[in-house]
């Protein structure tokens, strides 16, 4: 059976995590990178991106009017939760801009605009979490009321405390971390170093070896019993 949260953690181990020298938007410098957007902004990244985020949600409870975050790690993730709720419990999107417009209404809250509402923010990577802090602020100035806040990936670094106290008394969860998607990362690279045999297929018992009396256990490259499939080995 399908697993979307396992699915989703090897496609950010593949298309999103890197390892070198990279400096990061805190100016701390990391031996790793992790790039949610090469994964949130795949057609299949953003099918699962919207059941695992929406699944999480359900899980606790939140029962939220709305999802949002600030532009723009949190961009493909809303719209991924929000289209993927729409045939059951919908929940609406909004996007936090990082200071408000200067033109038109000044808005700072874009999209769902209904004060009182329950949400819940989400973003992409925490790692000092302040976009995820600013983005909290930001929603509840407006008049939302978080019920609670969501990460993809969180780095594991100062950024947890800060952003738990900012969403108090809501709940902040992490998805997962980058120790897990960093994991997953090294074991598939390790089986594409050695992607090992595949077992061939099974024959019909009822076949001999081609060497001996024995029944055959498979038919490729020839018949072959157990002990001479494991000789060739």
């Amino acid at each position: 059976m399908s697993n979307p949260r396992q699915d989703l953690l090897s496609l950010l181990a593949r298309r999103s995590f890197q390892l070198g020298q990279f400096k990061l938007s805190s100016g701390a410098i990391s031996d790793y990178y992790i790039d949610c957007r090469t994964t949130t902004l795949h057609a299949e990244g953003a099918h699962l991106v919207g059941h695992v985020f929406l699944n999480a949600i359900r899980a606790r409870s939140w029962k939220p009017d709305a999802i949002g975050g600030l532009t723009m790690g949190a961009d493909p993730i809303v719209v991924a939760v929000s289209m993927t709720s729409s045939h059951t419990r919908p929940i609406h999107g909004f996007l936090v801009r990082k200071s408000e417009k200067s033109h038109g209404t000044g808005q700072r809250i874009e999209g769902f605009r209904q004060k009182g509402a329950r949400v819940v923010v989400v973003d992409d990577v925490c790692t000092t979490g302040a976009s995820t802090i600013q983005a909290i602020e930001a929603a509840r100035e407006y008049g939302f009321e978080v019920v609670g806040a969501m990460c993809l990936v969180e780095r594991e670094e100062a950024g947890r405390q800060a952003v738990a106290q900012a969403a108090a008394p809501a709940e902040f969860v992490s998805l997962y971390t980058a120790d897990e998607v960093r994991a997953e990362h090294m074991k598939l690279q390790e089986k594409a170093k050695n992607p090992g045999r595949s077992k061939p297929p099974i024959f019909a018992v009822s076949a001999k070896c081609d060497f001996c009396d024995r029944p055959a256990v498979t038919n490729i490259p020839g018949n072959r019993c157990a002990v001479h499939t494991s000789e060739e080995e």
